[in-house]
């Protein structure tokens, strides 16, 4: 977990609750340290993002309400875009601009992912840019290693990353999606295919 992590996340009551359990001392005095800027994302972090084909981003409501949405692409449908700026292009939806809206009004945002087969999961805090007037941002965001993304894209969101914690994989319960399967399916094929012309180059040698 990082220092900007930390701080962003735990307010004075959190860190009440850990001194009185004791905590604390695991995670440091995080009251005490000054702003440490924005945690560096790293060779993980962007082979994680790079992998991932789906994510849950968490928004805040002009009222103060933490609004959830799923989002989902091919593989390479997250972009790293220099530094500590990862984006994706947004497909059009239900028309509710929930989110969107949301960030044009407090642009900090929340988003969780999980890799369920390895049991991995990141968190990142940012700061969210909506972009709706930049034609070739959307086109190099629909870019995806296996061509373009099929979806009608409306719009380019920005995440200039601030917080990120790697979480513990203790919790989560391995899930495994149809591709995943079938790749595991067909390297079992091929192994049992090399077993069988072994067996058979053993029989047809004990008959010579």
């Amino acid at each position: 977990m990082g220092e900007r992590y930390h701080q962003i996340a735990y307010g004075p009551h959190a860190l009440a609750r850990q001194r009185r359990a004791g905590s604390h001392v695991v995670y440091g005095d995080v009251g005490a340290q000054s702003d440490s800027g924005p945690d560096e994302l790293g060779d993980r972090e962007l082979a994680f993002l790079r992998s991932t084909f789906q994510f849950h981003l968490a928004t805040v409501t002009d009222g103060g309400w933490p609004y959830i949405q799923y989002r989902s692409g091919p593989r390479g449908f997250v972009h790293h875009l220099g530094g500590n700026r990862i984006g994706f292009a947004d497909f059009h939806g239900n028309s509710q601009f929930v989110t969107v809206g949301n960030i044009e009004d407090n642009h900090r945002v929340a988003l969780f992912l999980a890799d369920y087969p390895q049991r991995m999961r990141l968190k990142l805090f940012g700061h969210a840019t909506v972009v709706d007037d930049d034609d070739q941002l959307l086109d190099e965001l629909a870019t995806v290693p296996d061509g373009r993304v099929s979806a009608r894209a409306e719009r380019s969101i920005l995440i200039d990353v601030e917080g990120i914690d790697w979480n513990c994989s203790r919790s989560l319960v391995p899930q495994y999606d149809r591709d995943y399967v079938r790749e595991l399916n067909q390297a079992n094929a091929r192994r049992v295919a090399e077993l069988e012309q072994r067996i058979r180059d053993l029989e047809a040698g004990e008959r010579e």
